[in-house]
């Protein structure tokens, strides 16, 4: 009888901690000038069944669109788009409440800066208006110092309207970090930059660049889980191109499109991610396209279309599958929620789970533990 008990117990108490752990914190950042936005959200979210609540949200700021977590957990940093008065800011971060309190903030050193990520030395910046990219050192307690590197890019695109000039779109490390890739919209560029986090000059250094189409736009790419590959989605005509990666280099080796066969309408792709498990890869698009399109992932980096899927929103600018792969969520900048897709992990297949979190123009979507 006490061993029944004994057993009961541990299971109970096994029980609990799985329940636990099927609890992520999802940070979601907004514009706040379009709708009543308080800035960073947080919301309780269950991988196991998508249920979610919200939990805390910063202080008043302007349009904190894009963000990146510290590795430890303790700190999140934003940009905040703001044409040329544009920002970068600093938080604290507590997980268990998901309490943010700013901590400091610098002039982002180019006009709205669209995206950001960080290591344990630096946040790295991409300034869209500006193209320029922006290196910020981290100080013991989380705060940034000035920006100790501006990197300016020069020309221009084929398109007179949209590539007058550069418009760096993203920032991304390479799986080693010895690397940035960065993709320039304007200049129809992705560059490669060798990358030394502790120097306190050139912690960038460009060392090769590739060209796409001209007037195609590359706005995001991702690795593949076993970063032998980049894939590279562009904005404005909408080609997912498959680049072979190694040691900075990138190598073009296959081009398609995120397009449905025969579609007439106006897009503009935007996010690109793979699954945590590397089989499948899904590209987002708006305009009047408003889907998610998904392609397996073969042998070879190879990529097999599987169709597209209605994010049943409009302006799916950002996406992010948890990292148990079972769901992926769609923020919609225009009609003002984040729909939650429930993801078949053989097929790759995405179905509606009827839940959506209602807040004013979502734009980044990232996990943290809890």
């Amino acid at each position: 009888m006490k061993n029944k008990v004994l057993i009961l117990f541990l299971f109970s108490i096994l029980t609990a901690f799985q329940a636990q752990s099927q609890k992520l914190n999802l940070l979601i950042g907004t514009y706040t000038t379009s709708c009543e936005s308080k800035g960073i959200y947080v919301y309780n979210f269950d991988t196991t069944t998508a249920d979610f609540s919200f939990k805390n949200v910063s202080e008043n700021s302007i349009n904190p669109s894009y963000l990146t977590v510290s590795k430890d957990n303790n700190y999140v940093y934003s940009v905040n788009e703001n044409g040329p008065e544009s920002t970068v800011s600093s938080y604290s971060y507590i997980p268990s409440s998901g309490k943010l309190d700013l901590i400091n903030k610098q002039s982002s050193k180019g006009a709205d800066p669209c995206y950001i990520i960080n290591d344990d030395k630096n946040v790295i910046v991409a300034n869209y208006s500006g193209g320029n990219i922006s290196v910020f050192q981290k100080n013991s307690d989380g705060s940034l110092a000035e920006a100790k590197q501006v990197i300016q890019h020069y020309g221009k695109g084929a398109d007179v309207q949209r590539q007058q000039g550069p418009h760096v779109h993203m920032v991304h490390f390479s799986p080693d970090k010895k690397f940035v890739l960065s993709n320039d919209l304007g200049l129809d560029k992705v560059y490669s930059y060798a990358y030394d986090p502790n120097t306190n000059e050139e912690a960038l250094k460009v060392c090769d660049s590739v060209a796409v189409k001209a007037g195609s736009g590359p706005r995001h790419l991702t690795f593949s889980k076993d970063g032998k590959f980049v894939y590279l989605v562009q904005e404005m005509d909408a080609s997912l191109t498959t680049f072979k990666y190694s040691n900075g280099k990138l190598k073009k080796v296959a081009e398609t499109t995120i397009l449905p066969k025969g579609f007439k309408g106006t897009f503009g792709s935007a996010d690109i991610h793979i699954s945590p498990d590397g089989k499948f890869l899904y590209a987002s698009n708006r305009g009047e396209a408003n889907d998610i399109s998904i392609f397996e992932i073969g042998k070879n980096g190879k990529l097999k279309s599987k169709g597209q899927t209605s994010t049943l929103g409009k302006g799916p600018r950002n996406f992010v599958i948890d990292p148990t792969g079972n769901y992926l969520l769609v923020g919609h900048q225009y009609t003002n929620n984040v729909v939650i897709f429930k993801r078949d992990q053989l097929t790759g297949a995405l179905t509606d789970t009827g839940k959506r979190i209602e807040l004013c123009s979502p734009v980044c979507l990232v996990f943290t533990e809890n």
